[in-house]
């Protein structure tokens, strides 16, 4: 009874962050953070922290990995698979939705998007200030982050990200073996290393079968799987990475137009949740709403596999002192990769002029000072857009 008590609550805590968790990667985070380690402290910040960490290394939505294994600890693997479900589906319905409708009546003109945008600033503000003070309280640690955000401003690649992880994991072996903080606190594993050995073999078994049975197999639909579940295995760097590779997968073979995926594209930057639905704009394009389904699923089928079948193996690291130690620099190496991303693309693409600032410290009073929910930021800072537009 308790455990489908604990289904329901993740079901409805995830589905309400995927209808309101606007702004990217990045700002998913910040929601995660404000509501499962501030709010219900179903995770402590080391702990919320070395998931991210993990996250980073692993290929696929950052953000939905974390969702996915918060859910995990929370209520098992079914738990994963309800958090998924609930922050995915708001998104994969809306983007369809909204890809209409902002082709009949423009709302991508109306200023919401920019409104939305601004959003994010303070999300992502006040999640940076929370983790940098937990994450970065000594000068060594400081030092990492600083190399972490220098370096990624200065060389902006995805493999500049997994770069500055691995050096800080490194320093942080050397640096942090013995620090008094190593000890990570415990946390309950409802996950076998069976269990996710099994998880990330089916991983492996799909990423090899699936394009020797495309090969030797006419259905178009095992083509489109095979084509969604490789391009969600080897995509680092978030959602955004994930645009021009499905591009290169289905406009220059004719499954899609090219009009119709920048429709989609313009959509995708629009709609709540994470990236790597613009997948599912593409699946119904194809073949329907039944196509939507199955892209969705065939996209981020590698991710669940992958943050189930490493979770018990790392749980396992974390306990040993030099691994911890590395997961430490880590920790602050996070802090700097999210203080890049806070400036580009968030800050950059959102702060044009003082009325978009003026409105970025608004929503940031609102969500540190009154302590407001995160809906009604978004519904302030929309209509905060439409206004600014309007002027």
């Amino acid at each position: 009874m308790n455990n489908i008590k604990n289904l329901i609550e993740i079901f409805i805590v995830s589905t309400r962050l995927g209808l309101t968790s606007f702004g990217g990667p990045v700002a998913h985070l910040g929601y995660f953070h404000a509501e499962y380690v501030q709010k219900r402290k179903w995770m402590n910040e080391r702990g919320y922290a070395d998931l991210v960490a993990l996250s980073q290394f692993l290929p696929g939505p950052a953000s939905s990995q974390v969702g996915i294994g918060i859910g995990v600890m929370r209520g098992g693997i079914l738990g994963g698979i309800v958090s998924f479900i609930g922050f995915t589906m708001p998104s994969v319905l809306a983007l369809i939705l909204f890809a209409y409708v902002a082709q009949q009546v423009g709302v991508a003109d109306s200023g919401i998007i920019q409104g939305l945008k601004i959003v994010a600033v303070a999300i992502v503000a006040h999640a940076i200030l929370g983790m940098a003070k937990n994450l970065t309280p000594d000068l060594a640690r400081k030092t990492i982050a600083l190399f972490a955000l220098v370096a990624t401003l200065l060389i902006p690649h995805f493999a500049s990200q997994i770069g500055v992880i691995l050096v800080a994991g490194v320093l942080g072996f050397i640096l942090f073996g013995n620090h008094k903080d190593h000890e990570a606190e415990p946390i309950k594993m409802p996950i076998s290393k069976r269990v996710g050995t099994l998880f990330l073999t089916l991983f492996v078994a799909l990423l090899i079968g699936l394009p020797i049975l495309s090969s030797f197999s006419s259905s178009t639909w095992v083509d489109i799987i095979d084509r969604f579940y490789r391009a969600g295995s080897f995509v680092f760097g978030g959602g955004h990475v994930v645009l021009p590779l499905l591009e290169r997968e289905f406009v220059p073979t004719g499954l899609i137009s090219a009009e119709s995926f920048l429709a989609g594209y313009g959509a995708a930057q629009a709609v709540p949740g994470p990236l790597f639905t613009f997948a599912s704009y593409i699946g119904a394009d194809i073949g329907g709403w039944v196509g939507g389904v199955v892209a969705t699923i065939a996209i981020f089928l590698p991710a669940i596999l992958l943050i189930i079948g490493v979770f018990p193996f790392w749980h396992s690291l974390r306990k040993k002192r030099k691994i911890n130690g590395a997961f430490l620099a880590v920790n602050a190496a996070v802090v700097g990769l999210l203080i890049s991303a806070f400036y580009q693309p968030i800050w950059t693409s959102a702060i044009l002029s003082p009325y978009d600032f003026s409105l970025a410290a608004i929503l940031f009073f609102m969500l540190v000072y009154l302590k407001l929910p995160p809906w009604s930021i978004v519904l302030v800072g929309a209509l905060g857009g439409v206004f600014i537009h309007s002027l």
